[in-house]
């Protein structure tokens, strides 16, 4: 297993970002928030995740290793792949999925597309206890990214990292309009990111 990849960035992306490692470049899937944290030409160290399919090998990073202990661990319930683990992270944060699962809040879980009543009820069962070891993550607001050169790139990129998380077409454009006015002039792709997925929560 890798579990971890350090060196340069070469490209980043919304939800990606490719590192370069002994002149390898490994992309590695992220949530929103790690890779805004990331920059071109910077050192990057992740702790990662290898998803083996018979097809595939996917390379999931995160910025501590107890975010991607939580990865790992909700994918132990049934019917929680990689991808439903990454967009839960990316619309909670370790911290605040961490303590919903705690507590028990199965609303605050079915904000995450993909996630119904039924399915939040049975994480909650099954990872209650489990998430006890992890919880607890550090990590404040990730750093902002470079500057969109302009006001509308941002809302195809924006538009397609949501979709990406499970949200339709519908939902995604509806939440980047709601948001196209409340982020600042100068503000980065990253942030209207977040802005969009605070949107989408509510």
């Amino acid at each position: 297993m890798i579990a971890s990849v350090r060196g340069p960035v070469g490209h980043v992306g919304l939800d990606h970002v490719v590192v370069e490692v002994g002149g390898v470049g490994m992309l590695v899937h992220t949530t929103p928030a790690t890779a805004a944290g990331c920059h071109r030409g910077q050192e990057a160290t992740l702790a990662t995740s290898l998803v083996v399919r018979e097809d595939s090998l996917t390379l999931y990073g995160f910025d501590e290793r107890s975010e991607r202990d939580m990865f790992e661990t909700v994918q132990t319930v049934s019917g929680v792949g990689p991808r439903l683990a990454l967009a839960m992270l990316s619309v909670m944060g370790p911290d605040e999925l961490a303590g919903a699962l705690t507590r028990g809040d199965t609303k605050a879980l079915t904000a995450v597309p993909g996630i119904g009543a039924k399915s939040a009820q049975r994480l909650v069962l099954e990872l209650k206890d489990k998430v006890a070891a992890i919880h607890g993550t550090g990590g404040g607001p990730a750093p902002a990214g470079p500057a969109a050169p302009s006001a509308e790139p941002w809302r195809e990129q924006v538009t397609e990292a949501l979709v990406g998380l499970g949200w339709t077409t519908k939902q995604a454009g509806d939440a980047v309009e709601a948001v196209a006015g409340g982020a600042p002039a100068d503000a980065d792709v990253a942030a209207y990111l977040r802005l969009a997925l605070r949107e989408l929560r509510r």
